[in-house]
């Protein structure tokens, strides 16, 4: 492992683009905006021995604590990562190996790996569900090593991806009769879709503000967003999408692309106008422009750790399934305890300090729209 001698963006993106599970989390410009909320980045590659970089890894610390009162100790994280050819074992051996030792001499507290490695397919127990055997294997080397599954899953665990090699009516005829009856009635009561821009970051936030509010989850301050937006738009990996009827926006979402990839990270809507399906046409629209774009596979982000109706994300998933795509169940996020004690005790305040976070985090965004 080294550090990569990476001064631009254009340097380092060309270089994961092409690895397994590459990921806009993966990218410089997420380092770029995780550095102006207090993160450091440190961009590392794998090279094989004829010299060719095999595997990678933007890894994430940060001083733990909070406001004045850090420590000298850090917290670290790989979003999605780290991206390699997780079947080589031999490789997958070298990059954990380097990766705790990384984190032992940059004094880490605990260092947590994402990557985007599935360990099945389709909904457990179904007939057509199946095993990822690469990725069962690394989840049992991750546990014989000493590493542990988290308990802050950071990303969504599961989700839905579609695939778009096909053809337009091929992805039509996949979904189900109800999706295509929703995404059709949408066109004829008048929804349209149109891409938006940076000057529209406000009406875009405001939309999720209050989509948080409605459906009762947390997210962060405006900021945020704007940092993300801003810096993935004018990089020409994201769009934010929006849903009209008559020139009134009524939804949106923000479609992130890389890699042959697409993501549907953030998805908003108002309460006008909802008889008219508009969510099914603005997903559909997602997946026409990622396909012209070259994707090959839409994500759709998210879906339940349970395959339950208890679970949160079932009503989630529910419209998500009717497109057609295929379950996806991931490693999930697990921690490498570098030093035990200290992490013991982390894990233990941090649900107290989330909980406090997330209860000014509604207040903030409830602010937010009232101004």
């Amino acid at each position: 492992m080294e550090p990569a001698e990476i001064h631009s963006a254009i340097q380092w993106n060309s270089i994961i683009e092409h690895l397994p599970g590459a990921h806009a989390l993966q990218t410089w410009q997420w380092g770029q905006v995780k550095a102006a909320f207090g993160w450091e980045p440190h961009p590392l590659v794998w090279r094989d021995e004829k010299g060719t970089i095999c595997a990678a890894a933007l890894l994430l610390a940060r001083r733990a604590g909070v406001d004045s009162l850090r420590l000298p100790l850090n917290v670290m994280y790989i979003p999605r990562g780290p991206l390699l050819d997780w079947a080589q074992e031999s490789l997958v051996d070298r990059v954990v190996n380097d990766l705790a030792q990384f984190a032992r001499d940059n004094q880490a507290i605990f260092l947590k790996i994402d990557p985007d490695l599935p360990v099945g397919f389709g909904i457990p127990g179904d007939a057509e569900a199946s095993d990822h055997l690469a990725g069962l294997r690394v989840r049992e080397a991750l546990s014989d090593r000493g590493w542990r599954f988290s308990e802050e899953q950071i990303q969504f665990r599961n989700t839905v991806t579609i695939d778009l090699s096909a053809e337009e009516d091929d992805l039509l005829m996949r979904m189900k009769s109800k999706t295509r009856y929703n995404i059709r009635l949408a066109e004829r009561r008048g929804v349209t879709v149109r891409p938006g821009g940076i000057e529209e970051i406000d009406l875009l936030y405001q939309m999720y503000a209050h989509t948080a509010l409605r459906d009762d989850f947390t997210i962060r301050g405006k900021m945020y967003y704007q940092a993300v937006w801003e810096t993935f738009f004018r990089a020409g990996l994201a769009e934010p999408l929006i849903a009209e009827v008559d020139g009134q926006p009524l939804g949106g979402a923000v479609i992130f692309r890389f890699g042959g990839r697409a993501w549907y990270m953030h998805g908003m809507s108002l309460d006008a106008h909802r008889e008219k399906m508009f969510n099914y046409r603005l997903q559909w629209e997602a997946m026409l422009r990622a396909k012209a774009a070259g994707c090959h596979t839409y994500d759709m982000w998210g879906a339940p750790d349970d395959f339950t109706e208890d679970d949160p994300l079932w009503g989630v998933y529910r419209f998500k399934d009717g497109f057609g795509g295929q379950v996806v169940r991931t490693l999930g996020a697990w921690d490498l305890p570098v030093r035990a004690l200290i992490y013991t005790g982390y894990c233990q305040v941090l649900p107290r300090v989330l909980d406090i976070m997330r209860v000014r985090g509604k207040q903030a965004t409830k602010r937010s729209i009232n101004t």
